[in-house]
């Protein structure tokens, strides 16, 4: 049962009522997260706006949806290992490819590494080694990259963080059950 109350998007009011618009403009529709997050509006605001601010970076939407997967999964959150499975089936990932990333590995080289670097950085509460950072640059990635890296796990963890305490209810279809249909 959730313990966080959800705004109704019909039933809200200024500035509350103008986030819920963007956001069903942009989805089409208000997930439930948001729907929660919107109690309060400044953390919505905060939300949306760091989230919007990565989608414009120069990660593209595969590795972002990769990072949200693995983060997920490590830290045990059904509803984002559900929408962000759900979100990469949009994007045209296997199957097989949204399993392997919700454990941390993928079989693109690349991702595979970034992904590694997202459990160390998890796992390590952000101490990270020398070492780890050296395999990341290894396979090329920018300061920039690091950076939206970092930013990307940063904001999974809060959406994590956020569905445990207020145990949203889901309304994206079940990991399990999304990858049964994809196979």
């Amino acid at each position: 049962m959730a313990r966080i109350n959800q705004v109704d998007h019909n039933q809200a009011t200024g500035e509350t009522r103008e986030l819920l618009d963007a956001v069903k403009g942009k989805y089409g529709a208000v997930p439930n997260l948001l729907a929660t997050v919107a109690q309060a509006p400044a953390v919505l605001t905060g939300y949306l706006g760091f989230s919007q601010a990565l989608t414009d970076g120069v990660l593209d939407a595969e590795t972002r949806e990769a990072i949200a997967l693995t983060v997920a999964r490590i830290n045990e959150c059904d509803y984002c290992e559900s929408a962000h499975a759900f979100a990469s089936t949009g994007l045209n990932v296997s199957a097989d490819e949204i399993a392997r990333r919700l454990d941390g590995h993928s079989s693109d080289p690349r991702i595979q590494a970034i992904l590694i670097f997202t459990r160390a950085l998890v796992e390590k509460q952000g101490q990270v080694s020398d070492r780890d950072l050296e395999e990341l640059r290894a396979i090329g990635v920018t300061d920039t990259e690091l950076n939206e890296i970092i930013g990307n796990v940063v904001t999974n963890i809060f959406t994590n963080y956020f569905n445990h305490v207020a145990k949203t209810t889901s309304d994206f279809p079940s990991v399990t059950t999304l990858l049964k249909q994809a196979a």
